[in-house]
């Protein structure tokens, strides 16, 4: 089964990732067929200083 990476803004809960895991985890059984043991869901908090979209950190759009 999948290992899926998620890279997000720091800043959501162990309870917002763990309500996510869950939700991915159940719709990756269901799509791809498979246990729940099996899905591994790795998260990457990432600082806004360290992401950019269109060439603009995010720490600096307004």
């Amino acid at each position: 089964m999948p290992t899926i990476h998620i890279e997000l803004f720091e800043g959501r809960t162990p309870e917002q990732k763990r309500d996510l895991a869950k939700a991915i985890t159940e719709v990756t059984v269901q799509t791809l067929g498979g246990s729940a043991e099996s899905v591994d869901i790795i998260f990457v908090d990432v600082k806004r200083q360290d992401w950019a979209t269109g060439g603009v950190l995010w720490s600096e759009r307004k």
